[in-house]
């Protein structure tokens, strides 16, 4: 199959899970293009089945804002037409697949009789609970998800939120995100343990793109109540607008010398593996990437019971699951782990077990079938 892939390129589950999903395609034989701004984050390995369409949308001095949704339809439009797309797939409603959606009518309208490409939806979040909950948005994201040849989600929350809040005509499968646990496994490598001078006490880590939804006051509350009552550092991973914050309440709180802002970081498996707990204390999460990576490293959880972390966070085995801004029970479990380390041990076991059955090949079947689907269902469409 020739399939196009629509995604955000920067830091971000969404953009991680496009880039793994087209370097697994491109492995199988597939011909996979990708639109973005730039180069996904995660796309590090070169290809001769992958392909790369930056977008670069026209600036013009009556408008405040660059056409950046009609730039990516114009640009798949174009490779559509030319390299004979079999389907694209657009990572998140609004904007993606709705520059999809339009691309297509683009080139219906330039060749009526000759056949277009399929167009799949996945559905990761914010383009439901944020976008979508916006009144002046809504019916831009319901057209999307009705006037899609398929749509997915990637956990049964977020379904189920998709349906409460758009009651679509579209059926929505769940397709949960997934890891290369031949990649996202422990690996030790003690010479990093002293450039980030972690010593021998505990490392805590959290990795997001710091916005108000991941609610980081809470991870350095959290860490506060751990680190009073024993050895340990906190590893920031990511940037974001609640960075600056966080960096003033730990000097405030007397405990900047035991966190580590780290920046925004591709290569994240080294620091999991030097991690011995992960804190997730977000409002919501539609899934919750960074956590199942974190497993796949042998660490444990401790997260919230909100959105779609229950669908793979076994509590009391594979970490611990609390109500949204519960500091105080989240710093007693988080002790209560990091200070038993034969339980620390059975958890971090059962973490890595519970990941590889969230292991890529198992869920890129599935996008592959599904997207086999989408086009039987277009052949018998066809007059």
């Amino acid at each position: 199959m020739k399939i196009g892939i629509s995604c955000h390129h920067t830091y971000g589950g969404s953009g991680a899970i496009a880039a793994e999903l087209g370097m697994a395609l491109a492995s199988r034989g597939h011909v996979v293009h990708f639109f973005s701004q730039g180069a996904p984050f995660r796309l590090g390995a070169f290809s001769a089945n992958i392909f790369h369409h930056e977008v670069e949308a026209m600036h013009y001095p009556l408008f405040d804002c660059p056409f950046h949704s009609l730039a990516l339809a114009s640009k798949i439009a174009e490779v559509a037409w030319y390299e004979k797309l079999d389907v694209v797939h657009a990572h998140y409603a609004i904007p993606h697949a709705m520059s999809a959606m339009l691309a297509r009518q683009m080139l219906e309208d330039k060749c009526p009789e000759r056949g277009c490409f399929r167009l799949a939806t996945t559905l990761h979040g914010t383009d439901i609970t944020v976008v979508g909950a916006d009144p002046g948005m809504a019916d831009a994201v319901r057209l999307v998800i009705n006037r899609s040849d398929g749509v997915t989600a990637v956990s049964q929350y977020l379904k189920d939120e998709t349906v409460r809040m758009f009651s679509p005509r579209q059926e929505i499968a769940v397709i949960p995100n997934f890891v290369d646990t031949s990649r996202f496994r422990r690996s030790p490598q003690p010479e990093l343990r002293g450039e980030l001078g972690l010593g021998n006490g505990r490392t805590v880590i959290h990795i997001s793109n710091f916005r108000p939804v991941k609610c980081i006051g809470d991870v350095v509350r959290v860490f506060e109540g751990i680190v009073r009552r024993l050895d340990a550092t906190l590893l920031f991973v990511g940037d974001g607008p609640e960075r600056s914050e966080a960096e003033t309440a730990v000097r405030r709180l007397g405990i900047a010398g035991r966190v580590r802002f780290l920046g925004r970081i591709d290569e994240i498996v080294p620091l999991l593996s030097v991690s011995d707990l992960m804190l997730m204390p977000s409002n919501v999460e539609s899934f919750g990437l960074a956590a199942l990576e974190a497993m796949a490293c042998g660490v444990p959880v401790v997260a919230t019971d909100a959105g779609g972390f229950p669908e793979f966070i076994e509590n009391g085995r594979h970490g611990f699951l609390c109500r949204p801004g519960d500091v105080e029970t989240m710093t007693r479990r988080a002790v209560e782990l990091l200070s038993d380390p034969v339980r620390l041990e059975a958890f971090a076991g059962a973490s890595e077990e519970q990941a590889r059955r969230f292991e890529t090949p198992l869920q890129v079947d599935r996008y592959e079938a599904f997207y086999r689907e989408l086009l039987e269902e277009g052949k018998k469409k066809r007059p």
